[in-house]
């Protein structure tokens, strides 16, 4: 059988074989043009039944070749007996026949005997009802694509015939034949070649004509076909595409397995008919799109129309009539894995830089303030903004800035929060001016090697965050790392009072060895007893303190931290790559690659509960208040500062608008490429719009400012692929696109404002946990660019480089001295990022 692949039963009759290329002799393919330059050709029959179709090929013959009415009878009965169909049966249905007859197949001792079938039709005396009702259990249709069609071959040796006799059958409409396929589905096509013994090659030329059924372009050859003449003129073309592998020098008996991607039909197309080429450089730009997916756009989205806000209003014309299905298209399965998933990355993500803000700012902006402005700017920009799978995050940038404006507002006895609030005003103005301009129109002018650039960044900077954070665990659980175990004797920690009193007296008459196996430390795994059975916890409420080498060691933390973090991540990168694994059916495999975040999370969860060890966990604000108990929740924009610096705070505003265009634009390019396939459009200018009215709104209350997060952005259209429900055996499931939407962002960030009221279940989830998933993001979003690609070209010998594209027509040593510059460049912005000049960030990108 054939689905655009070939298969075949192996020996025994018990399975179909994996799909492979078909290798067709080219002899095969000569004999077939002559049976049909010779044959009897019936084109768009109209007939409702298979009996109909064969005695219409029979009496339709050539005269050279026209049969005796006795021998058209005896060919009549052979071709009308019920075809046998080769079983398709399950891993359980063969493992329970197994255990029911254990000698089934062996050669001798067993009343069974197999039945190998040919790859066409198989004429055996079957009842009609066992076959049709065979072809309706048969599981095998889902993987046929919809609307698909049969073709039916039936070749053999026929000792009555003196010549072969042929036929090619094409149906005006598609027919229902029965049993006579495999699977319920209408036919189409039919080819019948029989003859005499002395003819070897029918099952050669059959598997020809099969292999040309499943060739796009024959197939559109074949159906719109008038006259026997357009038919060969079809397989002329196929013949003309056909590459001979000559002899000797490959094995016949291997199987080339199916390519990992086809060439396009329509480039196939091209070749064939070069009157058809588009003129000009249309057709080399189409091939630019596909050799670099990442090209910006250069579409009505980025056009200028030359009126003040016309990019705004055509991006809200292009979005309105989306709006309704954005809701509806949400409700799939894969929806609420996604937004399990983002949302404790958001949550991890807000924990981290809401604490890092606390520190540059004095708590002026703390973890409660990140997780309030957080959902509110994520729930606002979702609900109205263009791109909704976008998710805002705090990002590194900013927070320098942060923590510069604190520097520069306490070394001139400032009011932070007051000057921080002009600043945002003036941002917010600057981005609306920049909206009415068109000023995303420069967006397209971003190539791949400024988005890498930025993309490898940010993802860089989410994988060294999340090591950094691992390794700080050794200091608030510190490794003893002078522990020998010889000197166990000596380890020891006790409680030394700040007042002489009975506890003691107490303790000097009751000298207690921790190696004594009398004593009670040596029998009880519990803490190490202090005087008179005192606690560390009761000895510190009684004022004394602590002495001793091992007071500060906490046993096992690091290391199990370590394990969950490492464990989180391998866990999550297995998961999704589950899909494309060759175990469990494919419902199976997706499912679990739909939801591998969280189980990966899940089963680290419990495994830290298992063991009950005191590691880092999820700490939540339980309490609606400031941070710092000293700020309000509304800013008031005068009375701190002189009046005159409402006009001064235009100038860092400046820097802060370029910061925001860059970050918010380069991210929309990023998640807006044409290989994600989106249907909905971008919408450059509203997003920008709705990032700079939240500005007013988060600078008034004195909440983090917010821009679109790459990486997490990034993550979350990953989690939302869509991919085609049925694929041909040995065919990868195609893309299909993302599942656009806007209920996965709200729901993130409702969760978000929830968190604070969540706190009692939130606090069991291990902080080490959520690093690896930060590290998965990280690498995910690494792997995504080609950069990464050509860094590993600068390792591997040129014998041993992949078949990439751009390797075909760019010479080696270009494409390595494009990738120095792009990683000096990187290196750069990295430097520049961890010193005090990071607000000149967004000018170097």
């Amino acid at each position: 059988r054939w689905i655009k692949f070939e298969e075949k039963v192996e020996d025994g009759g018990e399975r179909w074989s994996t799909p492979h290329i078909p290798a067709l002799p080219l002899h095969s393919l000569f004999q077939l043009r002559t049976c049909l330059q010779k044959g009897a050709m019936l084109l768009d029959l109209d007939a409702a039944s298979f009996k109909e179709i064969i005695d219409k090929a029979l009496s339709e013959q050539p005269e050279e070749a026209e049969l005796q009415p006795a021998l058209r009878e005896r060919l009549a009965a052979l071709l009308l007996l019920q075809p046998r169909h080769q079983p398709t049966k399950s891993l359980l249905q063969l493992l329970t026949e197994l255990g029911l007859s254990p000698c089934r197949g062996r050669r001798h001792g067993c009343p069974t005997r197999n039945l190998p079938l040919p790859p066409a039709q198989d004429i055996a005396h079957t009842s009609p009802a066992a076959s049709l009702s065979f072809q309706l259990r048969n599981r095998f249709k889902k993987k046929v694509p919809p609307g698909s069609e049969t073709a039916h071959i039936a070749v053999g040796e026929v000792e009555f015939l003196e010549k072969p006799f042929t036929a090619f059958i094409r149906l005006r409409h598609g027919v229902s034949l029965g049993s006579l396929a495999e699977v319920a589905l209408p036919s189409r096509f039919l080819f019948i070649l029989l003859g005499p013994p002395k003819m070897k090659a029918y099952r050669e030329v059959g598997r020809a004509m099969a292999t040309l059924l499943t060739d796009e372009l024959f197939q559109r050859a074949a159906r719109q076909a008038e006259h026997r003449e357009d038919l060969i003129a079809g397989m002329e073309a196929f013949l003309d595409e056909l590459i001979v592998l000559p002899p000797g020098k490959w094995d016949p008996g291997a199987r080339i397995p199916p390519p990992s991607c086809l060439p396009a039909l329509r480039r196939r197309t091209a070749v064939d008919r070069p009157d058809q080429q588009p003129h000009g450089n249309g057709d080399m730009a189409g091939v630019g799109d596909r050799a670099s997916p990442g090209h910006p756009r250069t579409e009505e989205e980025l056009e200028r129309t030359g009126r003040l806000f016309g990019g705004l209003l055509r991006d809200i014309r292009r979005k309105a009539p989306w709006y309704g299905s954005d809701f509806s298209d949400a409700l799939h399965p894969q929806c609420l894995s996604a937004v399990l998933y983002i949302y404790l990355a958001t949550v991890t993500n807000a924990i981290t830089f809401g604490g890092m803000l606390g520190d540059a700012t004095a708590n002026m902006q703390g973890v409660l303030e990140s997780f309030l402005g957080t959902a509110f700017a994520g729930f606002i920009f979702c609900l109205f903004s263009g791109q909704p799978l976008t998710i805002l995050s705090s990002t590194g940038p900013v927070l320098v800035f942060e923590r510069l404006l604190f520097s520069f507002s306490q070394d001139h006895s400032l009011d932070y929060l007051e000057f921080r609030l002009w600043i945002g005003l003036w941002v917010a103005f600057f981005g609306v001016v920049l909206v009415a301009t068109e000023a995303s129109h420069l967006v397209q002018y971003f190539t791949r090697f400024t988005e890498e650039g930025f993309c490898a960044l940010i993802s860089l900077i989410f994988i060294y965050d999340s090591l950094k954070k691992m390794l700080s665990l050794a200091d608030a659980f510190p490794i003893n790392w002078q522990y020998r175990l010889d000197n166990v004797t000596s380890y020891s920690c006790t409680c030394n009072l700040s007042s002489p009193g009975r506890w003691e007296r107490g303790w000097a008459g009751s000298k207690v060895s921790p190696c004594d196996p009398s004593s009670p430390r040596a029998l009880s795994p519990q803490p190490p007893v202090t005087p008179m059975g005192l606690s560390r916890t009761q000895c510190l409420d009684q004022g004394g303190h602590l002495l001793g080498t091992s007071c500060q060691y906490v046993p096992d933390v690091t290391l199990i931290s370590f394990l969950l973090f490492g464990g989180t991540f391998l866990s999550c990168t297995t998961l999704k790559r589950f899909r494309s694994s060759r175990y469990f059916p494919a419902g199976v495999r997706k499912l679990v690659s739909d939801f591998a975040i969280i189980l990966a999370i899940l089963t680290s969860c419990a495994i830290d509960a298992i063991l009950g060890l005191e590691t880092p966990k999820l700490l939540v604000p339980s309490e609606l208040k400031p941070t710092n108990p000293e700020r309000g929740w509304i800013v008031f924009p005068f009375g701190a500062n002189p009046w005159w610096f409402c006009l001064v705070s235009a100038v860092p505003a400046v820097l802060v608008t370029i910061l925001i265009f860059m970050d918010q634009q380069i991210t929309a390019v990023i998640l807006n490429r044409k290989e994600y396939k989106l249907q909905k459009g971008a919408g450059f200018h509203l997003d920008l719009l709705c990032v700079s009215l939240l500005m007013v709104v988060t600078s008034v209350t004195g909440l983090p400012w917010y821009v679109s997060a790459t990486v997490i952005s990034l993550a979350h259209m990953d989690s939302l692929r869509k991919e085609s429900e049925t694929s041909a055996p040995g065919e990868h499931p195609e893309f299909l696109g993302i599942r656009e939407q806007r209920l996965t962002g709200l729901a993130v960030f409702i969760l978000m404002g929830a968190s604070v009221f969540m706190a009692p279940v939130l606090k069991h989830i291990p902080m080490p946990v959520l690093y690896g998933v930060f590290l998965h993001m990280g690498v995910a979003a690494l792997n995504s660019i080609q950069l990464l690609d050509r860094v590993r070209l600068l390792l591997v010998p040129a014998k041993h480089q992949p078949d990439l594209a751009y390797l075909r027509h760019v010479p080696l040593r270009r494409v390595h001295l494009f990738t120095a510059i792009q990683l000096l460049c990187l290196a750069l912005l990295w430097v520049l990022k961890s010193t005090t000049a990071a607000i000149l960030f967004p000018v170097m990108v």
